[in-house]
């Protein structure tokens, strides 16, 4: 049995261990849905501290790596205009389009510029009214409010120079989407902590519903990940299939309502391109009428359209954030794709399974 170092309270680990031992006879695959579990799973070995039979599969909650590629190379190609800014988190730079990247462009002078709140994207707008300033509105639920709450202040503040190229994804659709599928044949998931302290874990209810699996909300360290593979063997053991919530301090079964009432105010449902999974119903959102003025793809509506549909590409990313595909078992992995010259984003995300396994798995 190994694990990190970093662990503090290794003895409650241990005892978990055995306990997990206890419940892990039949063969079962897990899928942590979050990127954030993925790479804390690596990180920390936690494989290794599970009953044999059981395995754990990464899933699609890595906003950056189910980013759709035609979406990506759409606000690519608004960087060709004068004088506009692109504002964007940190872990889209890297993240390959079709034929170039955030990175590349700026380098090649368009610019671009790194935020770590879609306010400091207004804050850009407030400081050059002169310049269109355009937010990449990245995440999940989790970001989502952020995001609104951007356009919110840019509404108030009258800004014209100001807009958000969305691609926000909603988490239940694509779930639902995943299983529908039926291509990983999975045992229970482990759902993401996060979003659910914005959309509550009833949220989750269909999952047992409709596909009679078991489910369990978890929090991001060692501890909490391997509480909820716990509640997930003990409803397989006792042949029952609900949604379990081990993050309590963090989640609640309803959701939030103060984020519930802001997004209702500023986005509606719509179908949104997931990378892997395709076009799904209800999976994205969109800005609201009486905020369209925001909107990029409305104010962009021509460049956006110009932009041509992807060719094939030989990255895999689509397989692994299905959990079909271990990273390792994709050819390019490690070979022609690695974190230097990535050629998926599942290889640049923080929260990639490629990356994880490239950084943790490997130098085991």
């Amino acid at each position: 049995m190994k694990f990190s170092e970093e662990f503090r309270d290794q003895s409650l680990v241990r005892d978990l261990a055995r306990r997990l031992a206890l419940l892990g006879g039949r063969p079962a695959t897990l899928m942590e849905v979050c990127g954030t579990h993925t790479m804390s799973v690596t990180r920390f070995g936690l494989q290794s501290l599970l009953p044999r039979p059981v395995r754990l599969v990464s899933g699609p909650g890595c906003p950056v790596c189910v980013t759709a590629p035609r979406d990506l190379d759409a606000f690519l190609a608004l960087g060709s205009l004068p004088g506009l800014i692109l504002a964007t988190f940190g872990d889209m730079l890297k993240a390959p389009g079709s034929a170039t990247s955030l990175e590349r462009v700026r380098a090649a002078g368009a610019d671009v510029r790194v935020v770590y709140s879609p306010l400091d994207a207004v804050d850009l707008a407030r400081q050059d009214p002169r310049r269109q300033v355009v937010f990449f509105g990245v995440g999940f639920e989790t970001t989502m409010p952020a995001t609104a709450l951007a356009v919110k202040t840019a509404a108030a503040a009258g800004l014209g120079n100001f807009t958000v190229f969305t691609v926000h994804k909603t988490m239940p659709p694509a779930l639902r989407a995943l299983l529908a599928g039926g291509e990983a044949a999975l045992s229970g998931l482990l759902l993401p902590g996060h979003v659910t302290t914005i959309i509550g874990a009833q949220a989750y209810d269909f999952i047992p519903a409709e596909f009679h699996l078991p489910c369990a909300v978890a929090g991001f360290e060692p501890l909490d990940i391997l509480l909820g593979v716990e509640a997930i063997l003990r409803q397989l053991q006792e042949g029952v299939a609900r949604v379990d919530n081990v993050y309590t301090r963090a989640v609640a079964s309803a959701p939030n309502p103060r984020a519930e009432a802001l997004l209702a105010e500023v986005f509606t449902p719509a179908a949104a391109r997931w990378r892997g999974l395709g076009d799904i119903p209800a999976s994205g959102v969109e800005i609201r009428g009486p905020y369209a003025a925001y909107d990029a793809r409305r104010r962009f509506r021509e460049v956006i359209a110009s932009v041509p549909e992807p060719g094939p590409s030989a990255c895999r990313c689509g397989e692994v954030l299905r959990g079909v595909l271990a990273p390792s078992q994709c050819p390019l992995f490690g070979a022609a794709c690695d974190p230097a010259q990535p050629l998926g984003p599942c290889m640049v995300s923080q929260e990639g399974a490629c990356a994880a396994a490239f950084r943790y798995a490997r130098q085991e």
